[in-house]
């Protein structure tokens, strides 16, 4: 490993504009604050001249206009630092305050903490069957012995897709009036986006598809996101709560994650909200502080499967607490034999990686390049996280005790920009941070 070295000016800086938004924190062992690398045994010269290097490139090589990076170890904000600007015109820069699209990052910041709460409580029987919880499973031939378990690790044969917005468009582009509106009213008040108004039964649309869709006879490892439409009505009914409301009392409240959630833009947060597409297709222009993944746009913007927002150091208390296995200040969220279950491998035998929700390495990732592995080759059997199609990647690893926050807008000016991928940038900065412990 690479010899410790001296803290460059920069993360002082870094350091000094951020401890406001944590400076109540303090002095807690469970809660984050802020270090130079080297307290915790890290080579901080090395960290910012590979990640400085690695971001100038994926920027030159418009994997995305910008991009912020935070990373804690052993409690410790050690690396938080912005790179580029909002979009390739370079106006506005990247700010460390910035609010992001989570895009999937969602769904383990929004319906799993709710449902491991749930289970918990013993509300929800992993082995149970999932139409335990939605009813409307009891009466579909192919659906009503699926567990809920094989369901959370993505092991239940589901279709991965649907794209609902094809019901709400004609074919010649026009959106179905019987569908969408540009006018809230009494049957229109779900809104999709600044004058697009879906109406308000158009959810029940979606559920039918969802209950009706094919289930595949073979089970094994398929990535599907379409449970996640229905959690937050899953979770208001078993709470008797609002879907949001119930996140933000149980978690982003007492966490202090101010600028988790979801619409943004009706949220009046003073932090600049990062765009992400130009959308031809739906809405017209540029995508910003309204939800980019259309499912969860014709949901009015709250669902499973993405829409909330937030900022990075907001995202890393929830990992935090995810890594300290459900407490963190001093209170405890999730019992930890409920995060121990959820970030476990569950069906290796079946050459699945997913833990319940939780993303996880490659089975043999230890033994892939950097080209080949996912996340890091570095990253521990133990870790789990969750990546976003806008360009975002949460981690956690107990076992180091990293906490990796990468946040980007990968999908502006076009979802089509895939150099992200190309070239492994989240993994192969998240690699650095490995490399940096000393020995």
């Amino acid at each position: 490993m690479k010899k410790s070295t001296s803290a460059p000016i920069i993360i002082l800086l870094n350091i000094f504009f951020n401890v406001h938004l944590l400076a109540s924190q303090v002095g807690n062992s469970e809660v984050l604050d802020y270090a130079n690398p080297s307290a915790v045994g890290m080579d901080s010269l090395y960290i910012h001249s590979k990640v400085d290097s690695i971001m100038a490139f994926a920027i030159a090589e418009e994997a995305f206009p910008g991009a912020q990076v935070l990373v804690a170890k052993n409690n410790k904000i050690i690396f938080h630092k912005a790179y580029g600007f909002h979009t390739y015109d370079s106006v506005q820069a990247v700010g460390l305050t910035d609010i992001y699209d989570l895009a999937s990052v969602t769904k383990i910041m929004g319906p799993l903490p709710a449902l491991m709460k749930l289970h918990d409580e013993g509300k929800l029987d992993l082995d149970a069957p999932f139409s335990t919880i939605w009813p409307k499973w009891e009466k579909r031939k192919d659906k009503k012995s699926l567990t809920i378990r094989e369901v959370f690790a993505h092991q239940a044969g589901l279709v991965p897709y649907i794209i609902f917005l094809q019901e709400v468009m004609k074919k010649n582009g026009s959106l179905k009036r019987r569908f969408v509106r540009d006018q809230p009213s009494r049957r229109f008040s779900t809104r999709a986006y600044q004058n697009i108004y879906i109406k308000d039964r158009f959810k029940n649309k979606i559920y039918r598809h969802i209950n009706r869709s094919k289930v595949s006879d073979v089970k094994k490892y398929k990535y599907s996101g379409l449970t996640f439409l229905l959690y937050p009505e899953i979770i208001s009914r078993l709470t008797n709560t609002d879907y949001e409301t119930y996140l933000t009392q149980n978690f982003y409240a007492p966490l202090g994650a101010t600028t988790l959630g979801f619409n943004p833009k009706t949220k009046n947060y003073p932090n600049n909200l990062v765009p992400t597409e130009i959308d031809t297709l739906f809405r017209h222009e540029l995508t910003k502080d309204w939800v980019h993944d259309e499912n969860a746009a014709l949901l009015g913007g709250v669902s499973g499967n993405a829409g909330l927002f937030a900022s990075a150091t907001d995202l890393a208390k929830m990992m935090q607490m995810y890594m300290n296995y459900g407490s963190y200040n001093g209170k405890r969220y999730l019992s930890e034999a409920t995060v121990r279950e959820f970030t476990k491998v569950q069906y290796p035998e079946n050459g699945n990686r997913r833990g319940l929700i939780f993303d996880k390495p490659d089975l043999n990732n230890h033994e892939l390049t950097l080209a080949d592995s996912y996340p890091a080759p570095s990253a521990s059997p133990d870790s789990f996280g969750h990546s976003g199609f806008t360009g975002t990647f949460v981690w956690a690893d107990p076992q180091t005790q990293l906490v990796y926050i990468f946040l980007s807008n990968r999908v502006y000016p076009s979802r089509t920009h895939s150099n992200i991928y190309k070239y492994n940038i989240r993994s192969a900065v998240q690699q650095v941070f490995y490399d940096a412990i000393i020995d």
